[in-house]
């Protein structure tokens, strides 16, 4: 099923305005029309992107789906909606796609929405005892005073079933078997690389689960940017993924001025995508050297820290900022590249291109690395599709996401670089992927420093910006994966809803089939191998 027919066919069925392109379906057919497209034989949209709970006031709560197709890279959006505030329904697409076993958890935690078929219908981020649903827009701010004793874990979770007489019935199913010894990792674990919680349930020293427990450090700058200007939402996305902090505000800036309307000039392109990759590889080295000091070497983590040492340098100087980056603004960037930027670029380069064997020779070839790292963890390329691992980890299982070569932007549509990719589909691939695209940012930005055009750093915008109505999307490869902005407005100064596609919502997810069957100790290596980052996941 394309888009056109289900434009055609559909009764019902209509596009909303925006560059998004999204098509209004009843709920009634929904799920068929999403399980035709799923199952399309000529262009099947076997990856399912994003679900973004949405609350449309008196036409009622719902969701849009971002769907493509790996075969074809059409893609297609639904959006579906259901008038029942007080016991809101949608049909879960769980049984379509594995991603959306997370995904709908989210919206279920933040809307209320309860999505009938789905096996796991508890909170996500929030307590289960929070009362109410925050990013409604009839939510009471006050409704939770502040609690300092410990949130009980439930052993059972609720799965929704409508019966044949339109009433709903709650089914309950045990969260670990009765036999699983039960354990916590984090939230102050080291090895979780952040504020993350695992609850893992052991078979003697296998793996035979593990259940996320997410929102440690949830701050709900996604309701906060209700209630902000354009212009101010631009310093919430510089603290979610923080070594992804140019790419993450490169994706809000290109989607409000696609549309608003404003062009930026080709110098602004040039440096953006330069500074893209400085970030890209900045994140690499982290990466490079958290997992080794996971797997207990101290020396390489010294190297990797050495070399990022000298980007963030790099940044200070232009932007100001070493961790956190302000420097992407609505029409440009907010000043001009420092005058010696150039010129320690390229000797950073030419430094990093004869330390990198260095980093191969003390680790890659470790016996430890090979003996944690190879064949262990495995996500095949139908997972990682179905999980929405976009990034180094699907790319470590044969498939090509990297949004650059699918919907290029800034000027990656004038460099050659290649997509690495590999089929082993283990920690050691997910790995070498990462150090091999190191190398690759390096010939990205070796074909760009010298031919920076000259030109405006930014364009005149108006003090207040205000979208025309729609849904609006942008996305870019960040470090991680595929970081997407949707932006619904209704033609006001602040956005009626702005979502971020979190790069790291399903490596948490997909942690579970990576290290059933193994090792508790292995949990470690394949966590590091995923390589996800917390402020992202949280929001």
């Amino acid at each position: 099923m394309k888009r056109d027919d289900v434009l055609k066919t559909i009764k019902g069925a209509e596009e909303c305005p925006g560059n998004a392109g999204v098509i209004k379906v009843p709920l009634e057919v929904f799920h068929q029309t999403a399980e035709a497209l799923r199952n399309d034989p000529q262009s099947p949209m076997d990856f399912l992107r994003d679900i973004v709970g949405m609350d449309w006031g008196e036409e009622g709560l719902g969701a849009v789906y971002f769907m493509e197709s790996t075969a074809t890279g059409e893609q297609i959006a639904l959006r579906t909606a259901t008038a029942d505030r007080e016991t809101p329904l949608l049909p879960t697409v769980s049984d379509l796609w594995k991603t959306a076993l997370i995904k709908e958890r989210e919206v279920y935690d933040f809307f209320g929405i309860r999505f009938t078929g789905h096996p796991d219908m508890r909170r996500l981020f929030l307590r289960e005892d929070w009362i109410g649903w925050p990013l409604r827009k009839d939510y009471d701010m006050n409704s939770n005073p502040l609690r300092l004793d410990n949130e009980i874990n439930a052993d059972f979770t609720k799965e929704y079933r409508l019966r044949k007489d339109g009433t709903l019935e709650g089914i309950d199913h045990r969260i670990f078997g009765e036999n699983d010894f039960v354990v916590n990792m984090g939230p102050q674990h080291p090895s979780t690389h952040g504020a993350l919680r695992m609850r893992i349930g052991l078979d003697g020293e296998v793996i035979t689960k593990v259940d996320p427990v997410l929102g440690y450090i949830h701050r709900g700058i996604e309701k906060m940017n209700e209630s902000l200007t354009y212009p101010q939402t631009l310093g919430m996305t510089d603290r979610l993924d923080y070594l992804s902090a140019h790419q993450s505000r490169h994706a809000l800036c290109m989607c409000i001025e696609k549309a608003a309307g404003i062009e930026v000039s080709e110098r602004v392109k040039y440096i953006r995508t330069i500074m893209d990759e400085l970030q890209r590889i900045d994140s690499h080295l982290l990466f490079y050297s958290c997992l080794v000091l996971d797997m207990g070497a101290m020396t390489p983590f010294f190297y990797g820290f050495r070399e990022r040492e000298m980007i963030l340098d790099i940044f200070e100087e232009t932007t100001g900022g070493r961790l956190i980056q302000h420097y992407n603004l609505i029409g440009g960037v907010q000043d001009d590249i420092h005058p010696t930027f150039c010129q320690k670029v390229k000797e950073f380069i030419a430094h990093l291109k004869k330390v990198l064997p260095d980093y191969h020779r003390i680790f890659t070839g470790n016996v430890i690395a090979d003996t944690r790292l190879k064949g262990v963890g495995i996500l095949s390329k139908e997972d990682a599709i179905s999980l929405g691992c976009t990034g180094g980890t699907g790319r470590a299982a044969g498939w090509k996401n990297d949004v650059r070569k699918r919907m290029p932007y800034g000027v990656y549509d004038k460099v050659d670089f290649k997509e690495i990719t590999y089929d082993t589909c283990d920690s050691f691939a997910r790995y070498m992927v990462r150090m091999d695209e190191i190398v690759e940012s390096c010939r990205i930005i070796e074909q760009l420093i010298d031919n920076i055009p000259e030109g405006e750093y930014r364009v005149k915008t108006k003090p207040i910006i205000k979208l025309p109505e729609g849904i609006w999307t942008s996305a870019v490869e960040a470090s991680r994966g595929e970081f997407g902005v949707m932006i619904e407005s209704r033609g006001d100064k602040t956005p009626y809803r702005m979502h971020f596609r979190s790069t790291g919502l399903p490596l948490v997810q997909a942690m579970d089939t990576l290290c059933r069957g193994w090792k508790f100790a292995d949990l470690i290596a394949i966590g590091a191998s995923v390589d996800f980052v917390i402020p992202d996941i949280d929001r």
